[in-house]
């Protein structure tokens, strides 16, 4: 698509231009384009960064995740969380992420491995999102990040649910066990009674 640039606008056409600035080119004005389709909602909370394969792998084992699990990834990215957990340990899973692309990227990857049955992929806002079905809780977002997540966990999560960080800590939630997988961190948690009463549950 062409747009022509008027270097001389109308009175009219200037107004029509704040107008268009004022409800924002992308999304609002062009709804049915691509591109306003691919931008993220809001800013994004962290930059796009895949966990490597085996501390994926690693961050799996020692949530014990298992065929009776539905595993939740927030900051889903491309996906490879959900997709190896169905694949190498036959649960369920579900990925959100604020950035529509990663999402369309993380579905195409769940269709590639015959997978569409097992996992879905949402794009949304992580802090407004409903995960209290989930048993097993992945991330790999910041400090700041995990923090505000930290009495949004305990207010969705049943007690027993299982909450695993690559790198990055909770703050004063300490975690029942921290490893290192070569030079990465791995902390696992474990959702109790008496944080979801901390909550204000």
């Amino acid at each position: 698509m062409t747009v022509e640039h008027d270097a001389n606008p109308s009175r009219e056409g200037r107004r029509r231009i704040l107008r268009l600035g004022a409800a924002g080119l992308c999304g609002a004005v062009f709804p049915s384009m691509p591109f306003a389709q691919s931008l993220p909602a809001r800013k994004l909370d962290v930059p796009y960064e895949p966990t490597p394969p085996y501390v994926v792998d690693r961050m799996l084992e020692l949530a014990k995740v298992s065929e009776n699990d539905l595993l939740y990834d927030l900051g889903c990215g491309d996906g490879r969380i959900v997709i190896t957990a169905a694949q190498k340990r036959g649960s369920r899973g579900v990925g959100i992420d604020l950035d529509p692309q990663r999402i369309a990227e993380a579905t195409e990857n769940a269709e590639k491995a015959g997978l569409g049955n097992r996992v879905k992929f949402l794009v949304g806002d992580l802090y407004t999102s409903d995960f209290s079905d989930a048993t097993v809780v992945t991330l790999f977002l910041w400090p700041h990040v995990n923090r505000k997540l930290r009495p949004i966990l305990w207010r969705q999560l049943r007690p027993g649910a299982r909450v695993v960080s690559h790198m990055w800590d909770m703050g004063e939630w300490l975690p029942d066990k921290t490893e290192l997988a070569d030079d990465r961190k791995i902390h696992v948690w474990t959702v109790t009674e008496a944080q979801k009463k901390a909550a204000g549950r």
